[in-house]
């Protein structure tokens, strides 16, 4: 905070560094963000900040907002400039790339924005023109040319915006469609960055309207005045010999941190300027260039699409280096060193470096048994880095881009397949199913399923379902480490994407691993049975804390599944994923038929035979857990079987057949309905317990044949 005013008018705005306020900024200035700056990327966070600084701020003091860091446009760039072009050539403006604080920048240009809309709507402002409203000394008109956007004579059809981005970037044609509210614009495609704008501008419109409820006009005009001229930017030019590529990546740290992808799509047009013209011509650079920023618009396109749920971009990133590359586990984030640290550096085009190539050991994976499984973590062949003195080719850059690009739609349908109308149903339903059970780490896998050669929607189907059965098997089942086989399924993905192993060798591969760790053998009749220790095991733990089954992670996803199941014969899915997995407070979607507080008489006559420390197992054991249509209030549970079964015989198809197979709900019933669950069990994952002594044992109600 500055306590007196620092504004110096004698010193020129393009000297290397001063404090101005967005009036002086934008006297004489257009101001674009070039094609290697990331889009708006500010949140609810930011955008809250913003406000509290500007509300807060004393009309009669200064706030240093931070560094605005300018590039002048080159000539030949901007004299292929069509809107901006005369204003530039023959009323002096000066054209600059913004290098740091477009974040900052956009904010404000969004925030005065809204305040135009604002003044235009109230009541006494209605059918006047621009230069008949006024805000303190300045009529709308001067303040919408000072900072949003110029419209020049004789038919003012010509638009310059004081600030935008490139013209062919998408951002720039959403926010002169959405936020500017430019009339008969080009139909804007929407991006991750595009919806933050679209939010940002939301934010203002709500908070500036309970701000003009409570103080009016002049609050408004008090708020115009500490964001155009209380707000003070320490303005520096970069000159023309300066890396503005390096300065980008050096600067935009200081703000919200850069992802890896957005520093890596300045690190590749940066390299695309490196290369001699013998080696890539001026029009090879641009086409290279242009390529870049293509694949950046769908890639962005395709992680914003979901506006509730974008997708995060280092995600993807991190899961195209695994389909792209050889995998390797040397450490965490080693996808981030080796794309800005190896691969795309400066030093790869000039072919003079020396680097480390990431050394590949042999890991194992614990599980919680007596056996390990060792993966075969050595690669076949080298690291795919670029070893020292080897030298990084435009073509490698295009294809990485291509294959980059190429990645995106496959990787947003694995979240979202029911957006695609161009797979089949089938693949769908198994997506579906691996979203809800939990992915885990084979999210690569199935992206690659969509990018290798000659994969069938078949075969596709039939990976997916495997994959399914692992994830129930292994890890909700097994209780297996999450990590269990990824590093191998992630080469897998890259295999399966060059086409150097099949989807059937994959899923071989994933039923081998079942059968060695999770299968025994049984010396009576040979047959091969599932090994449920470790799950008896995490149950008895859950089971002394009065859970059971209900307190385990594939509860849901298993109900959920055999009422899907039931619906196949009754035609009409009652049970939604969404809502059934919802937390409501006071609220559940899986009942205990056998209440876990049986107050009501009747449930003591059932149950009174055995001990408290007993009934627990009933409680909580598979067979007396229920999935529900609709969440009821928690202490309806209480109730007697006999008002229960009334709920039941119209809510889902599970509670129907309770109501149907079940005159009466007692220690029997929970045993024989637990049994039944098991074998739907044993049919749908394809999997066998031995006899029914081990699926008592599994359902911990052993001790009734003692009784």
């Amino acid at each position: 905070m500055l306590s007196s005013d620092p504004r110096n008018n004698d010193t020129p705005f393009n000297t290397k560094s001063k404090l101005v306020c967005l009036e002086d900024i934008f006297k004489t200035g257009i101001f674009r963000v070039p094609d290697y700056q990331r889009g708006y990327a500010w949140t609810k966070r930011q955008l809250e900040d913003f406000w509290d600084d500007l509300v807060n701020l004393p009309s009669n003091r200064f706030h240093y907002t931070g560094l605005l860091s300018l590039r002048k446009v080159d000539n030949k760039v901007w004299e292929n400039w069509k809107e901006e072009r005369s204003l530039v050539k023959d009323r002096g403006f000066i054209p600059f790339h913004i290098v740091d604080g477009q974040q900052r920048l956009t904010t404000f240009v969004i925030f005065i924005q809204v305040i135009y809309e604002k003044l235009k709507s109230i009541p006494e402002n209605k059918d006047k023109k621009d230069e008949e409203i006024s805000l303190g000394s300045l009529s709308l008109k001067t303040i919408k040319e000072e900072y949003l956007v110029i419209e020049e004579p004789p038919e003012f059809t010509n638009k310059t915006y004081k600030f935008g981005y490139e013209v062919d970037n998408p951002s720039f044609k959403f926010l002169r469609e959405k936020i500017f509210l430019e009339p008969h614009s080009e139909a804007s495609q929407e991006t991750f960055y595009t919806l933050n704008l679209e939010k940002a501008k939301e934010f203002f419109k709500g908070y500036l309207d309970e701000y003009y409820k409570e103080n009016g006009l002049t609050g408004i005009e008090a708020l115009f005045t500490k964001v155009t001229q209380n707000l003070m930017f320490n303005v520096y030019v970069i000159d023309d010999d300066f890396d503005v590529f390096v300065a980008f990546e050096t600067m935009n740290n200081r703000g919200k941190p850069l992802s890896t992808l957005e520093l890596l799509k300045n690190r590749l047009i940066y390299l695309t300027t490196l290369y001699k013209d013998e080696e890539l011509q001026d029009n090879e650079k641009l086409s290279l260039r242009d390529k870049i920023n293509d694949a950046w618009k769908e890639i962005y396109h395709q992680l914003g699409r979901n506006k509730e749920n974008p997708l995060d971009d280092n995600d993807f990133l991190r899961a195209h280096w695994i389909i792209y590359f050889q995998y390797t586990r040397k450490k965490a984030n080693s996808y981030n060193s080796f794309l800005l640290g190896q691969k795309f550096t400066p030093q790869s085009v000039y072919g003079t470096t020396g680097l480390d190539y990431y050394s590949l050991h042999e890991f194992e994976e614990v599980r919680e048994d007596d056996e390990t499984y060792q993966e075969d973590a050595e690669a076949n062949g080298q690291d795919e880095a670029v070893g020292s003195g080897s030298k990084l080719s435009p073509e490698e850059i295009k294809d990485y881009v291509d294959s980059l690009q190429a990645t995106a739609g496959p990787w947003y349908r694995t979240y979202y397949p029911k957006h695609d109308q161009n797979i089949s149903k089938e693949e769908i339903d198994w997506l579906e199913r691996l979203n809800r059970i939990g992915i885990n780490y084979f999210r690569p896998l199935v992206t690659a399923s969509f990018l290798g050669p000659d994969i069938s929607p078949e075969q596709r189907g039939q990976l997916f379902k495997a994959i399914e059965r692992f994830i129930f098997i292994v890890f909700r089942m097994s209780r297996s480490m999450a990590n269990f086989g990824n590093s191998e399924f992630y080469r897998k993905a890259r295999e399966l994407r060059t086409g150097k192993t099949s989807v059937e060798e994959v899923i071989g591969r994933l039923d081998d691993l079942i059968n060695r760790f999770f299968f025994y053998q049984s010396k009576s009749d040979g047959e091969r049975y599932f090994k449920f220790g470790d799950f008896k095991n995490f149950l008895d733990r859950q089971f002394n804390d009065r859970g059971g089954f209900y307190a385990w992670n594939g509860l849901r996803y298993f109900l959920y599944e055999y009422e899907m199941e039931k619906a196949l014969d009754s035609r009409h899915q009652k049970i939604d994923w969404e809502p059934f997995v919802k937390n409501e407070k006071d609220k559940v979607s899986i009942e205990h038929i056998y209440p876990q507080t049986p107050t009501d008489e009747a449930w003591k006559k059932s149950f009174g035979q055995y001990k408290e420390e007993e009934q627990v197992f009933f409680q909580g054991t598979l067979g007396n857990l229920l999935a529900l249509s609709q969440s009821i209030n928690s202490s309806l549970q209480n109730n007697s079987f006999a008002e229960k079964v009334q709920g039941y015989s119209n809510g889902s198809d599970s509670a129907i057949e309770v109501a149907k197979e079940y005159k009466e709900w007692n220690p029997d019933s929970i045993r024989k309905r637990g049994m039944m669950l098991l074998k739907f069990m044993e049919e749908r994952w394809n999997l066998k317990f031995e006899n029914e002594d081990a699926k008592e044992k599994l359902l911990f109600l052993d001790f009734m044949k003692k009784k």
